[in-house]
């Protein structure tokens, strides 16, 4: 089995050296390099390939909201996931936004941390449902009517059953839940979702999920 490649990130050599020891020990996890700043993301992810980045979202440098987009504009990017001290971090947001597939508390077990790079590598998010709302309640509790009115034209273009799964993405559901409210196949809702990640022109679920917010569609559903 080949190994997922993992690139780490973080201005701090001691949380580097930690993510070594706990991630390097792994038989199917290869720590491929090593990044102090954002700004040297991108020509390691170029020499060295990685599936998955571990990006510190706080950097003296490049912040990782700044790398994580730049590494998103790029040709089969890898997946990012943000690593953070707060649950309630701005620049979290904001990553998620540019495309992030999740986030780690910088004391999260080594195993789940393990679990979520296997996770991200696997295609799926890294934010459990709870989190997922927490976070999203958060980002779009301050939103605007013209963040309103443009999420809504964005997802005007969805069919209605493309509408549904979005609607239940936002909400955290995984694939067999939506599969099971929807009365559909998991292989069926994973169409969908690709369908709406090409129509959106989005990266990944959590992106689903912001722009449902963002649009009220929660609200109107009745989470």
């Amino acid at each position: 089995m080949t190994p997922i490649r993992v690139l780490l990130v973080d201005d701090d050599p001691l949380v580097r050296a930690g993510l070594r020891l706990m991630l390097g020990g792994t038989a199917d996890l290869e720590i491929v390099g090593e990044a102090a700043d954002g700004g040297e993301v991108g020509e390691q992810v170029a020499r060295t390939r990685p599936d998955v980045v571990l990006m510190d979202v706080r950097m003296p440098g490049v912040d990782g909201v700044t790398a994580t987009e730049r590494l998103r504009e790029s040709a089969d990017p890898p997946q990012v996931v943000v690593l953070t001290t707060f649950h309630a971090d701005e620049l979290v947001l904001r990553a998620l936004r540019a495309g992030a597939a999740g986030f780690l508390l910088k004391d999260t077990p080594p195993g789940e941390i393990v679990a979520a790079v296997r996770r991200v590598a696997a295609g799926d998010p890294v934010l459990s449902p709870t989190v997922a709302r927490q976070l999203i309640r958060q980002a779009t509790a301050g939103g605007t009517d013209e963040r309103q009115q443009r999420a809504r034209e964005r997802l005007a273009g969805l069919a209605e059953r493309e509408r549904e799964v979005a609607v239940r993405v936002g909400r955290g559901l995984a694939n067999a839940q939506i599969a099971a409210e929807l009365f559909m196949s998991v292989a069926t809702v994973k169409a969908h979702v690709s369908r709406i990640l090409a129509k959106l022109g989005l990266t990944n679920r959590v992106q689903i999920a912001l722009l449902a917010h963002d649009a009220g569609l929660l609200e109107q559903d009745g989470a």
